[in-house]
């Protein structure tokens, strides 16, 4: 009979070591898959993140590119206005030498702005 009970003693022994075991095993697995998991969602949110970071800059080139443009189209529209002025100006001063009668100063004038 002892050596009986001493066989059921080893073989709960062995058990509870192997279930120890297995536990801590299935454990350390679970940190394992925890962690790359973790890093997979980091990861993700990096990449969300310099996504986000180059739409932006894209948006801000735009709003310049745009800013630009339509400073340039003002300009021009000054540009124009002001050569427009000097050509009416040369006119009346073409009038007033006599050079123009008023019914050519009214044709030139209306070929400038119209």
């Amino acid at each position: 009979m002892p050596g009986l009970i001493r066989g059921v003693a080893r073989t709960a022994v062995i058990a509870g070591t192997a279930t120890a075991v297995s536990n801590r095993v299935s454990r350390r697995q679970a940190g394992r898959w925890a962690d790359q998991e973790q890093a997979a969602a980091y990861e993700q949110q990096q990449a969300a993140y310099q996504q986000q970071q180059a739409y932006q800059q894209q948006q801000a080139a735009y709003q310049q590119q745009q800013a630009a443009q339509q400073q340039a189209a003002q300009q021009q529209v000054a540009d124009d206005m002001d050569a427009t002025i000097a050509q009416l100006r040369h006119l009346a001063d073409l009038r007033a030498q006599g050079v123009l009668t008023d019914a050519e100063f009214q044709a030139q004038k209306a070929r400038i702005l119209g």
